[in-house]
């Protein structure tokens, strides 16, 4: 297959984009706001289209929650994007079943769940899901009768596979039995039901193109042949022949007929153009249409597109479905049948044994056995309604009585998805060269703590400590504020201690006194945040226990926060809040391979846990499960960030969030996980044009900025934004040097679940 994809590159530079993406090379607008994402692969148009009411599912219950879907297929991927464009954040071709094109992807994607949608076993993606922390789930899995002997006589190798999923959930029990005989475990595998049966027709309808050449034709009765198919051995049946000659039969009693031939595979309706013109048969292609008039009745309307044959049920009195006279296990009946139609199939429906029993036993399908009976079957139903309704009727009540499933699979899918907890993944080149230079960070660091942990000093006011195992990103900056606001409100007088990072004032000792101010050189740009607040004293110094005797000496604080103190020992304190990303909580590892600065073993000198960017409306297990694993005690809080408002970078005036309005905007900031800030804009609904990443605390220049306008204009945003923290690294000038785009940074809170638990422990 990779020499294949290789081959077609050089031969076509368009399929460039189709090899990049099945080797794991993910397009650039794919964009991830960290880990916790779900990853579905559906391989075939089939697969996509039944896991489109799922997606919707999935999106309306958690917003926030990114979706990626792939496919394997060129037409499966041009439906994704066409189905799915509103519900997915980004659609790819799936990765070749190799484990270095798979763990590109994860690393990408970090995936909380991936779902595999049907009969799709891929060996290395399912164990590279499982080894990359995912939840992996088999979700309308099904095992057809004709391939069943194949699977089990390589069971050898199936039931090493099919013990990494963590649930097989299949259309119907027959199907689940199946997995089973192949090697499933058996705890793991259950019926939950069948997608297709939750059905919906697309919510546009109909095409304005289709419905006015139907309201033009208006035809006595309409007649839909459903993905017909070619031979599938030699001396099958070609269902396109059957069907134009039982058209041509049918005519002769029923004149005013529409037949709508919509064949299954893309690559053939070429050839069936061919056959209805040699049949002498007056056609219109649908891509046709607006080339050439309507023709009259008995006509043909070749379906030549892709999704447009769902909303077309509606308009038939009769559908015959194909892939059942050929040998080829037929397709899928429940659309027509959602909308009350008669449905009409050869005998090879082994791919929906299961279903096809169910519509028989409720008179709600009509079977024949040759391709002789197409035509007499299809008048019959054509020409006497009251059959025609009946049948139809029956099969809209089953339908109906079997919906349900996506709610079903939904919240078994979220169940899988809490449990997970991502890990980092790393490249061959990583775990060769940088693994050993992670081993002397750490004993480095473990002996530089050693030696402080012998020098610590004692404050006489209690230290809380506020730091993270990561260098940068967990939002300790906006943390520390919240707290130091919320202790003021109780009557408490804390001082803020602070390094200054990235000052540029050679004095070793800066102090500023609640309310008042200080300029940007002495304080670096978060302590700058901090005085803004003006909740607390601050006292800025590389050395913390000497800013905090001064401040005791000056100002008599009754308690300290120490902003990012879990690695600064020389300073004792009473409490050690460890904050912990919920979308990136390994950080990528331990430095250099990550941004981690310590093991994650470290947590357990903690007394209090806050998991950041949490969502509050669900329960997290997994990540409990994860932290109780390193310290099994320390009471676990979680928070999350609220945006308040935009404020204008060149007047000071504030927008609240909710009147901004859905603007085109450039972003750019300089932070420790901008991840961060991309997951903000996304939930505040920013259309975000373009993106720029610069290191943390970032102090801009001019020609920087310059250039960012510049960029912002090429992707047509109208406005740029930053965060607070960046807009206090921004030259004077930046409103001169952005022009014409307005420059706005968003001000944001924090809100803590049982936070009145937290403030009294740390009083």
């Amino acid at each position: 297959m990779a020499l294949y994809l290789l081959y077609r590159g050089l031969r076509d530079r368009r399929y460039f984009r189709h090899i990049a993406e099945r080797f794991g090379f993910l397009p650039d607008s794919i964009q991830t706001t960290g880990a916790g994402s779900i990853w579905l692969h559906a391989v075939s148009v089939g697969e996509v289209l039944s896991s489109v009411e799922l997606l919707r599912y999935l999106r309306r219950e958690r917003p926030r929650v990114q979706l990626y879907v792939s496919t394997t297929t060129l037409m499966g991927r041009a439906v994704a994007k066409q189905k799915l464009d509103k519900v997915a954040n980004g659609v790819f071709y799936a990765p070749l079943d190799y484990r270095s094109c798979v763990r590109r992807v994860l690393r990408r994607l970090q995936p909380s769940l991936v779902i595999v949608l049907e009969t799709e076993i891929w060996p290395n993606l399912y164990r590279e899901a499982k080894r990359s922390g995912a939840s992996l789930v088999v979700v309308n899995g099904r095992i057809s009768t004709r391939a069943l002997p194949s699977y089990v006589r390589s069971r050898w190798f199936f039931r090493n596979v099919l013990c990494w999923p963590d649930a097989i959930l299949t259309q119907a029990s027959d199907d689940a039995e199946r997995y089973k005989l192949v090697g499933a475990p058996a705890d793991h595998v259950r019926a939950a039901g069948n997608l297709k049966y939750d059905f919906r027709p697309p919510p546009t309808g109909i095409t304005a193109e289709l419905s006015t050449f139907l309201d033009t034709v208006h035809p006595l009765k309409t007649w839909i042949a459903a993905s017909t198919m070619p031979p599938a051995t030699p001396g099958d049946i070609d269902e396109d022949d059957v069907v134009i000659d039982a058209f041509q039969q049918i005519t002769q009693i029923q004149p005013d007929l529409l037949l709508i031939l919509a064949p299954r595979k893309p690559e053939h309706f070429h050839e069936v153009a061919a056959k209805l013109a040699a049949a002498l048969l007056p056609f219109v292609r649908r891509s046709e249409l607006s080339k050439s008039d309507p023709p009259r009745t008995p006509c043909v309307l070749l379906l030549d597109s892709i999704g447009e044959l769902a909303a077309l049920f509606g308009k038939a009195d009769v559908v015959f479905m194909g892939g059942t006279l050929a040998q080829r296990g037929g397709h899928n009946i429940l659309e027509p049948a959602y909308f009350g139609k008669p449905i009409v199939t050869g005998p090879h429906m082994e791919n929906f044994a299961e279903i096809a029993a169910e519509f028989t036993r409720a008179n709600a399908l009509r079977t024949i056995t040759s391709s002789q009976q197409l035509a007499g079957v299809v008048s019959e139903l054509l020409i006497n309604d009251a059959i025609s309704m009946q049948l139809g009727e029956n099969a809209r009540e089953l339908t109906a009585s079997k919906r349900g499933v996506v709610l079903r699979l939904g919240e078994e899918l979220w169940r899988f998805y809490d449990e997970a907890v991502p890990v980092p993944i790393y490249t061959l080149p990583a775990r060769i060269f940088l693994t050993p230079l992670s081993w002397i960070w750490l004993a480095g660091s473990r002996w530089k703590q050693s030696r402080n942990r012998r020098a610590r000093r004692s404050l006489q006011a209690p230290v809380i400590s506020i730091g993270a195992l990561t260098m940068g990103g967990a939002g300790k900056t906006p943390l520390v504020n919240h707290l130091a606001e919320r202790l003021h409100t109780q009557g408490h007088a804390p001082a803020i201690l602070t390094r200054g990072y990235k000052r540029r004032s050679a004095q070793p000792v800066v102090l500023v006194e609640r309310g008042n101010r200080a300029t940007l050189d002495l304080t670096g740009d978060e302590a700058q945040l901090f005085i803004r607040g003006g909740h607390a004293h601050v006292g800025i110094a590389r050395n913390r226990y000497e800013a905090g005797a001064q401040v005791e000496e000056q100002m008599a604080p009754d308690m300290f926060l120490l902003d990012d103190g879990f690695q600064h020992v020389k300073l004792a304190r009473k409490h050690d809040v460890v904050l912990i990303d919920a979308l990136d909580p390994y950080a990528g590892g331990l430095f250099p391979l990550g941004r981690r600065r310590e093991p994650m073993e470290s947590l357990r000198r903690a007394t209090a846990i806050i998991v950041t960017r949490a969502d509050f409306d669900h329960s997290s297990p997994g990540m409990i499960r994860m932290l109780r694993r390193f310290n099994p005690s320390a009471p676990i809080f979680r928070s999350r960030v609220i945006p308040y408002e935009w404020v204008d970078a060149s007047s000071g005036d504030a927008i609240p969030v909710k009147d901004f309005g859905r603007r085109k905007a450039a972003a750019f900031c300089g932070l420790g996980n901008p991840n961060s800030f991309w997951a903000t804009l996304e939930e505040l609904g920013l259309e975000v044009t373009y993106r720029w990443v610069f290191g943390d605390h970032h102090s801009y220049h001019p020609t920087e900025l310059e250039r960012v306008a510049e960029q912002a204009r090429r992707a047509g945003a109208d406005v740029l934004v930053t965060t607070e923290k960046d807009s206090v690294n921004l030259p004077q000038t930046t409103a001169e040097i952005v022009r014409p785009f307005p420059l706005f940074w968003l001000r944001i809170g924090i809100e803590i679940e049982r936070e009145e638990e937290l403030l009294k422990l740390l009083s």
